[in-house]
C-alpha cells in the first residue's frame, strides 16, 4: 500500500526566506538564521526536528489513549547537532528527543517508537528524487538522469 502526502508548496520571498504552504492547511515562513538569514522563521533543520519530535509524541498519544493511561499534557524537546561531513558540509549529526509525560503504560513504552512514520524513516534513510524546473515547466536537472 502507498499513499501520497498532501502537497507542500515552499516558494522563495527574498534571500534565504520561503513560505511554505499546504495543500490542506495553513502556511508559514521559514528562514535561516542569522547572519545567513533574518531569523524570521523556523529553519528547515528545525522543521525536520519538530516533524520527529511532533511525530513521536503523537505515537505515544496515541498508544497510550489506547490504553486508557490519563497523560494530557505531553511536551516534546528535540536537540540536534550539527558537524561537518568529510567535504566540509554542514549536516545533522544526530537528534535527541525527550518526551515528557505524566504517567506511561511500559507497553506503549516499549511500542509507541516503532510506529512513528518520520523517525523511522529518517533513521532509514529517504530516498529523495531532485528535480529543476524553470518558469516554463522545462526540466533542466533530474538527478535521476545523473550517473
Amino acid at each position: 500500500m502507498s499513499d501520497t502526502l498532501p502537497l507542500v508548496t515552499i516558494e522563495q520571498l527574498h534571500d534565504y526566506r520561503f513560505a511554505v504552504s499546504f495543500e490542506n492547511t495553513n502556511g508559514f515562513c521559514t528562514d535561516e538564521a542569522p547572519p545567513t538569514g533574518g531569523g524570521d522563521g523556523p529553519s528547515p533543520s528545525q522543521l525536520l526536528a519538530a516533524a520527529i519530535g511532533n511525530c513521536l509524541a503523537a505515537s505515544l498519544f496515541f498508544c497510550l489513549k489506547k490504553r486508557m493511561t490519563a497523560m494530557e499534557p505531553l511536551r516534546a524537546t528535540v536537540s540536534g547537532r550539527v558537524e561537518r561531513n568529510a567535504q566540509g558540509r554542514l549536516r545533522i549529526a544526530g537528534m535527541t528527543v525527550v518526551l515528557d509525560v505524566s504517567a506511561a503504560d511500559a507497553r506503549c513504552l516499549d511500542l509507541f517508537e516503532r510506529y512513528c512514520t518520520v523517525t523511522e524513516s529518517v533513521r532509514n534513510g529517504i530516498p529523495v528524487h531532485v528535480q529543476v524546473r524553470d518558469s516554463e515547466g522545462t526540466l533542466l536537472y533530474d538527478d535521476a538522469n545523473t550517473p
